[in-house]
């Protein structure tokens, strides 16, 4: 079983972690766009007819923001959709994509960049991860996460830093819904070895993989030092959807911001990466072993 939250740590168990307010933005943009495009308007054009710019439209589209209703309506109209059921259902669409993730409580210690990410996570049927350098955060101790943020920002507000914890904590919960995410990750040897925390905490992280591991909708696998492939741009993870509409995401993090890649040569580079990683890497079924000799290394 995956490991509950620890003592202390608060975590609100809520109907909103499944809203998917940033994958409905996308959608609504997606159909915005397909109108516009059908209707032979560019973008500027289209932004003139708002109140704003080309570059809006380009932002409306790619689902970066919420969406003015009396914007969708103007768009609309000049993109020739009369009928009144369906800009009824394009407006409903565009409420549900207005609505407040419940991520935002905790917009003081989230940086934007990261909120898109959180949004894109919590509606993603399959999540596949690259990590180098840290346990991917759906699988972190809550400790853990406190050596990693603590390390990141030493002078960090004790009450900043478990806020911050009981985020990871909640997006976690993804992992233990009803329909929940499938994880696919693959962490380099170095990750396991590297105590985090000191020693106490690094094996109680390491514990917690070993039940992870159990878990039928994660699979984890290790590559050893000395093994193959490694990709040039470091870590990275690649989020898939149940929407058709939707295409593969590869998120980027960096130092202060991220990167979203759904170009579909951009998506193939990185999934053939995975795939080659995967192969190079120890089996799934090899990983408690493996996890269990660092243990007794530890």
């Amino acid at each position: 079983m995956v490991r509950r939250p620890e003592p202390g740590v608060e975590v609100s168990v809520t109907a909103e972690l499944q809203t998917g307010t940033t994958v409905r933005r996308i959608m609504l943009g997606s159909q915005l766009r397909s109108l516009r495009e059908a209707a032979g308007i560019s973008r500027e054009d289209a932004g003139y007819t708002i109140r704003g710019s080309g570059s809006k439209i380009s932002r409306m589209e790619l689902g970066r923001f919420s969406f003015k209703e009396r914007d969708v309506l103007d768009l609309l109209t000049l993109y020739g959709v009369t009928d009144e059921q369906e800009r009824e259902a394009v407006l409903a669409l565009a409420r549900e994509a207005n609505a407040p993730g419940w991520w935002h409580r905790y917009s003081d210690v989230l940086p934007s960049w990261f909120q898109v990410y959180i949004g894109l996570e919590g509606e993603a049927r399959l999540i596949r991860s690259y990590d180098i350098q840290f346990v991917p955060g759906l699988l972190q101790t809550a400790d853990y996460t406190r050596a990693v943020v603590r390390r990141a920002h030493p002078s960090m507000p004790d009450e900043e830093l478990e806020r911050r914890v009981r985020l990871r904590m909640t997006r976690q919960q993804a992992l233990t819904r009803p329909d929940p995410v499938r994880l696919w990750a693959v962490i380099d040897e170095g990750v396991l070895r590297r105590p985090l925390g000191g020693r106490e905490t690094m094996r109680a992280q390491l514990e917690h993989l070993v039940s992870c591991c159990k878990q039928p909708n994660i699979t984890l696998q290790v590559m050893r030092f000395g093994g193959g492939y490694a990709p040039e741009g470091g870590a990275f993870s690649l989020l898939r959807f149940a929407e058709p509409e939707l295409p593969d995401v590869v998120y980027m993090e960096q130092l202060a911001g991220a990167m979203y890649l759904d170009k579909r040569s951009d998506v193939d580079l990185h999934l053939d990466a995975l795939d080659r990683l995967s192969v190079d890497s120890a089996a799934p079924e090899a990983t408690p072993g493996i996890l269990d000799q660092i243990l007794r290394e530890t």
